[in-house]
């Protein structure tokens, strides 16, 4: 029985069947996703031990993926391998190095695909960001997708003193059984303008990470001309 689920999301079939086919046998579960909102209804419904997220796609793309596993304390620690045929399409709205996921680039081998696997795994390990309850859930457009409560969405705050907290190893961490519908006791607050509110978070968060990443280049090459 295998004992380790991998979710494919790419809306290419020769992808999802090469992916399948290159695995050693025996050893995997492969789940397969042909659009973005397929992809993250997965991903919130299953227990996963690793994502593999093409970065175009359908109703939902990569990038937006991206954002929400981001943006929940349990989904981002999920091993992630994010797939495009160009790297430039994720460094536009990713910043190098790529501290917790790993890029593959198309087309690839199975030697490439095997060890973006393993480096994704390394790197979901590193300590991350604290994560600080902010109000808004978890959502897809153009789908059917649960939506967190209200009150326990959160979002990464990074610390000025780069304060961390450590995670679990991701390759056996239970992911959450179920997301609940946020309920009708919003405050008078609209699921709509809560949903705009969650996008605006996810945003500025990402906005976060890439100033957090530039800093810390400008840091060491600083510090590498003062020596």
């Amino acid at each position: 029985m295998a004992s380790n689920k991998i979710l494919v999301i790419d809306d290419t079939t020769v992808v999802r069947v090469k992916v399948r086919e290159m695995l050693p046998p025996g050893n995997f579960d492969v789940l397969e996703a042909k659009d973005g909102v397929e992809g993250l209804n997965f991903i919130l419904q299953e227990k996963l031990s690793l994502i593999m997220l093409d970065f175009l796609l359908p109703k939902m793309s990569g990038w937006e993926v991206f954002q929400q596993v981001q943006a929940h304390p349990e989904l981002r620690k999920i091993p992630l391998v994010i797939m495009s045929g160009r790297k430039e399409e994720v460094t536009e709205k990713i910043t190098e190095p790529f501290e917790y996921f790993e890029f593959l680039g198309k087309p690839f081998d199975q030697k490439q695909l095997i060890n973006a696997i393993k480096l994704a795994m390394a790197k979901a390990k590193q300590p991350r960001p604290e994560l600080v309850p902010v109000g808004a859930g978890v959502a897809a457009k153009n789908g059917t997708v649960a939506t967190s409560n209200v009150a326990t969405t959160a979002v990464a705050i990074p610390s000025v003193a780069n304060t961390a907290v450590a995670t679990p190893n991701v390759a056996n961490a239970a992911m959450p059984t179920a997301v609940s519908n946020a309920t009708s006791s919003n405050g008078g607050v609209s699921d709509a303008e809560i949903n705009a509110l969650n996008e605006k978070i996810v945003k500025m968060q990402a906005e976060i990470d890439g100033l957090k990443k530039q800093l810390t280049q400008v840091v060491t090459f600083i510090k590498q001309k003062i020596k």
